[in-house]
């Protein structure tokens, strides 16, 4: 049983209803019912009795309750305690950010720092997963959002989202082949991708997942062409390309392209906070912790 669902029960118990518990806990109310459900089915016991009236603990839910404010407050207390072994930060917190985040993220992460750590400054680069990599080893950055996981003592991470990537297509063409689309059916067309130097080891799953489903990806990307979305868009408007793309993708889409899912959810996206191993800045912890309760609440 993790932290998350232990708060997400109390929250439920004393609020008596999903819809209250809900909005104090800015997630929606079917994704908070998923995980009372899933965790009654974890514990093997019926936490709550639900009616139209809202919902109130069953003897096991009643001792579950007892138990999980006696974690959480212990929790806290560790933590306030450990707070005194860690420096509080202030001044600047460097941030490398990628392409492509959920709309959601990064400003829950922020606010949260602003309101824990009010003296902490964030500045925010875009950069690849290469690139944040070797400005966290050169100390020219605090933390990083990157596509795959670095390996080394030098750094930790932990993953705080996952997204089931569709593709973006020409209007007309997506009508054609219907929703959700086969990967297979994408066979013919240009895969409008990105070079590998940006990530190695992203870019060697993606393609190995394209390839097996048929299709051909073509030359190389050159290493100096960016993924932007002034090239990505004409290219797949012309009807001769495609590109990925997660579902809440934060740019507008002209009438001419159009996001469509994948069948089966074949591409999975997962993106990790990165930060040297050796930090005790308060805030970094801050801003890394509102990233995982983020993803945990996108319920990616």
């Amino acid at each position: 049983m993790e932290l998350r669902e232990m708060r997400a029960f109390v929250a439920v118990a004393e609020a008596g209803t999903l819809s209250k518990a809900a909005r104090e806990l800015h997630v929606s109310q079917p994704a908070l019912s998923q995980t009372i459900t899933a965790l009654e089915r974890q514990l093997g016991v019926q936490l709550l009795v639900r009616a139209s009236t809202g919902v109130r603990a069953t003897e096991a839910g009643t001792t579950l309750l007892t138990e999980a404010r006696a974690v959480l407050a212990r929790h806290d207390q560790a933590l306030a305690a450990l707070a005194r072994h860690t420096t509080a930060g202030g001044g600047v917190l460097r941030v490398g950010v990628p392409l492509e985040l959920p709309s959601e993220l990064l400003p829950t992460a922020l606010a949260a720092v602003a309101d824990a750590c009010p003296d902490t400054r964030v500045r925010a680069r875009h950069l690849s997963t290469a690139a944040q990599v070797a400005a966290l080893r050169a100390g020219e950055l605090d933390v990083g959002l990157v596509r795959e996981r670095p390996f080394g003592p030098d750094l930790d991470a932990v993953p705080v989202v996952s997204e089931n990537l569709g593709v973006l297509l020409a209007a007309d063409l997506a009508e054609k082949l219907g929703e959700p689309v086969r990967l297979e059916a994408l066979a013919g067309l240009d895969w409008f991708g990105f070079a590998r130097s940006g990530s190695p080891a992203w870019f060697d799953e993606l393609t190995a997942i394209l390839r097996s489903h048929g299709l051909d990806l073509g030359p190389d990307v050159p290493a100096e062409r960016t993924l932007i979305v002034e090239l990505k868009l004409p290219a797949v408007a012309t009807g001769g390309a495609f590109a990925l793309a997660p579902p809440e993708w934060p740019y507008p889409l002209p009438e001419t392209v159009t996001w469509v899912p994948l069948a089966g959810h074949p591409i999975v996206r997962r993106t990790w906070a990165v930060w040297p191993a050796a930090s005790h800045r308060r805030d970094l912890g801050k801003f890394v912790a509102a990233l995982e309760d983020a993803g945990h609440r996108t319920g990616r």
